[in-house]
């Protein structure tokens, strides 16, 4: 194929000129025309994948000493060059879209997940079109481009059938996208899109699916087209999976090879982990291990149930992680077959944030349950303690565990003060690109510096304008100076961290950090003010893990340090400081505007599915009403009507042996269930759920009636709601309960409504529950729930 020679530096590359028609017909044309060709990549560009595992932290691969095998990462690793001072954002949305953008998360409005989007500029999550993608910009450049896995980078209003859909993978450079949007999915029961069209798999878990192995197939399936029909153009292939993030979800087989393998528990494995990162060089030989996070009990201090449990959960992230690994080394094994491993620029991040400990204490089989500030009892956990990683559970682990992986840093997930939150693995494998196989690279970088790096790799220039929009200075600076020189003096001098209120920043070897929250506790009403957090200061380039404070031996140089997160924060939009996670994912609270807006009522035809939460009225704190029009047949009405969540939180309408019935999953702790005693005759009837709130406040109950055809059937009590969220990967069905299954009185599948679904109507009967002084401080008993 012949391409057009790009400038490059403004993309989409203006058309090419035309020669002027000169005669009538075509028989007398004397000019010749020429066809219009595709921009020409850079010669010699090579293939670039990226891959991003969730939630790993810094000491959980065998790539960098942890316990979970990771053979793929550690095969890249002897070919390739690992990065022991590399950093993210502390996460998941923020390190994608700093990843994506090579600028800083709140520079691009991700200040926090998508979910937890407010008003304000540096948290609002819409990417400015000033701030164009790697995939818009190679996309651009000739490759080829696809992205498999997990998003969450769209607003979620947008996350509909009427989009918007320019923040979608498909409209932010991806020619092909498969996968997930938001920031978790049942890798057993998933609700994938397929460009912009939603899809459910073809099979189950009964059948053998796992949602790792499918985003592999497909990604394979791509590169094997890619390369059959444009051999001559580059590919860029992001392959993002949802492991190991919750639920942990893994196959037993995978969870058995580490039958009795943390037996030893959380304090031995940090000890053998970094006796394990110094022989693979990748923590220096002096290091030491960070201190335990207060509150959080040493293993000896468990008792033998909680260590039991403690143990499974470990086990199952194991597997997970290992089973993820494999599906990674599936993809490499096809980029081999297809001889394309040696030109492929291949990065391989091990996390997109430190390990998770909103499993808090005890870990959880229910992960939702801990965003409401639900502790599950260890000593009824035991009782699945076998079923803990299949369908039937939404597993978290115990912060424990995530202390552990996170070795030898201090703190988890959303810490952005401390390593443990903010810095994972990274593997870059290039053979034509590097020569180094097996070299560790201790330069302080940054997932800003990715974009940078792969521009630089490609002979692609950062463009001036894209899509006629003037770009904001690229944040991240190359890190292909580190390829050939393991000594080269770093090039990243200043980064400042920040989220959910804890923050830092480093500058020339030294770091100043403070942290504001923990993840796994509610703080006391009302929190305490950011003037009165106490700052820490390390010397990094001496202290590898954090592990002495500094602060009172250099006050001057804190104080330094201190100022000068105040000009790097005012300038990438980091105020003002916001500290709620829970609270923010409810739009109402968070100060954003859902799809919905201020209607109160809202119609659904027969057949319409997957609504997400920002998409549907807001049932949740309020009274509302269900009113359904459907015509049974002669036959009898079974199946679901309308639905919305699934098993481990939500709510049904549905009909069993014709009878109506409302069913209230409070997190598959408890289900409300209300249900008329005469089944419905056949013909058409008025289907209405009546849910009358307590009153102020969130998570309260409320009073069912039903109704059918204006006539009382039943009426129940349900006595506790859930305040927040449903889900973050199931949807609002009408006909059908997609997913799992709200209710077992109706099957996972074949669930669907067996006559007519007309109508369904939503009604919202009064405001949420206000926000006044009382609601505010109970909301500021911030419950951190994970993304």
């Amino acid at each position: 194929m012949t391409f057009f020679n790009a400038d490059r530096h403004v993309l989409p590359e203006p058309d090419q000129a035309q020669v002027v028609a000169t005669a009538l017909g075509i028989e007398d044309q004397t000019a010749a025309f020429e066809p219009v060709r595709p921009t020409a990549p850079p010669s010699g560009a090579p293939n670039v994948v990226i891959v991003v595992m969730d939630d790993l932290g810094y000491g959980t691969s065998s790539a960098f000493g942890g316990p979970c095998a990771m053979p793929t990462a550690e095969t890249l690793a002897e070919r390739g060059l690992r990065y022991s001072r590399f950093h993210v954002t502390a996460l998941c949305s923020p390190t994608r879209q700093a990843l994506m953008t090579g600028r800083n998360h709140h520079s691009v409005g991700m200040g926090g997940t998508t979910e937890m989007a407010t008003s304000a500029p540096g948290y609002n999550g819409f990417r400015p079109q000033s701030a164009a993608t790697i995939a818009q910009i190679l996309q651009g450049n000739g490759y080829s481009t696809a992205a498999f896995g997990k998003w969450h980078q769209t607003p979620p209003r947008e996350i509909s059938a009427v989009g918007p859909f320019d923040r979608w993978p498909t409209g932010e450079g991806f020619d092909t996208f498969y996968g997930f949007m938001g920031a978790e999915m049942n890798h057993w029961y998933p609700l994938l899109y397929e460009g912009t069209t939603p899809v459910e798999p073809d099979r189950r878990p009964e059948d053998g699916y796992h949602l790792s192995e499918d985003l592999a197939d497909r990604a394979i399936e791509w590169v094997r087209t890619q390369r059959t029909l444009t051999p001559d153009r580059p590919f860029f292939t992001y392959l993002a999976l949802g492991a190991s993030h919750a639920p942990l979800h893994v196959a037993p087989e995978w969870r058995e090879r580490y039958q009795g393998r943390f037996d030893h528990g959380w304090d031995e494995q940090r000890e053998r982990t970094l006796a394990e990162q110094k022989r693979l060089g990748v923590a220096p030989a002096e290091a030491e291990l960070a201190r335990w996070a207060d509150g959080v009990p040493h293993w000896d201090e468990l008792s033998e149930t909680q260590r039991a449990l403690s143990a499974r959960f470990m086990e199952t992230f194991a597997g997970f992680t290992e089973h993820a690994d494999q599906q990674v080394g599936r993809f490499v094994a096809a980029l081999e077959e297809l001889g394309e491993m040696d030109n492929t620029l291949f990065v391989y991040l091990l996390g997109d944030n430190g390990a998770s400990g909103e499993g808090g204490i005890e870990g959880t089989t229910v992960e939702h349950r801990l965003g409401h500030g639900l502790v599950d009892d260890p000593e009824e956990m035991i009782a699945d303690l076998d079923r803990i990683g299949g369908p039937e559970t939404y597993p978290i682990a115990p912060v424990g565990w995530a202390l552990a992986l996170n070795t030898p840093f201090q703190w988890t997930k959303q810490v952005a003060s401390h390593f443990g939150g903010t810095r994972d693995g990274l593997i870059v494998h290039w053979p034509e690109g590097i020569a180094d196989g097996g070299g560790v690279r201790d330069q302080f970088h940054h997932v800003i510096d990715i974009l940078p790096t792969v521009l630089d790799c490609a002979g692609v220039p950062q463009p001036a304008s894209v899509a006629g929009v003037a770009q904001q200075p690229v944040e991240g600076t190359s890190m292909r100076y580190t390829f050939d020189a393991s000594d080269a003096t770093g090039r990243r001098r200043t980064q400042y961290f920040e989220m959910c209120g804890n923050r830092g920043i480093y500058h020339e070897g030294w770091m100043a950090v403070t942290r504001h929250g923990i993840p796994w506790e509610m703080v006391a009403e009302g929190g305490r003010r950011f003037s009165d957090d106490v700052w820490e200061l390390y010397h990094v380039d001496t202290d590898f893990s954090q592990a002495h404070d500094l602060a009172a031996e250099h006050p001057e140089r804190l104080r330094e340090l201190q100022e000068l997160f105040l000009i790097e924060a005012a300038k990438h939009q980091v105020f003002p400081l916001d500290p709620r996670v829970t609270e923010r994912e409810n739009p109402t609270l968070a100060g954003r505007v859902d799809l919905i807006g201020d209607r109160r009522s809202v119609t659904y035809r027969g057949g319409m599915r997957r609504f997400t939460e920002e998409t549907t009225p807001n049932v949740k704190n309020r009274s509302h009403s269900i009113t359904a029009d459907v015509e049974v047949p002669a036959t009898g009405a079974a199946g679901v009507v309308v639905a919305q969540g699934g098993r481990f939180g939500g709510w049904s309408l549905y009909c069993v042996e014709g009878r109506v019935r409302y069913d209230y999953s409070y997190f598959d702790l408890t289900h409300f269930t209300v249900g008329a005693e005469e089944p419905l005759s056949p013909g058409r009837h008025q289907i209405r759920m009546e849910f009358h709130y307590d009153g102020d406040g969130h998570g309260l109950g409320g009073d069912v009636i039903l109704m059918v055809d204006g006539v009382k059937v039943a009426q129940g009590r349900v006595e506790r709601t859930i305040a927040y969220y449903f889900s973050f990967d199931e949807t609002l069905d009408i006909g059908v309960d997609l997913g799992t299954p709200v209710s077992d009185e109706y099957a996972a599948v074949d669930n669907a409504f067996t006559g007519t679904v007309h109508t369904v109507r939503i009604d919202l009967d009064g405001p949420a529950a206000p926000d006044d002084a009382d609601a505010e401080a109970q909301r500021r008993q911030r419950v951190f729930t994970s993304h």
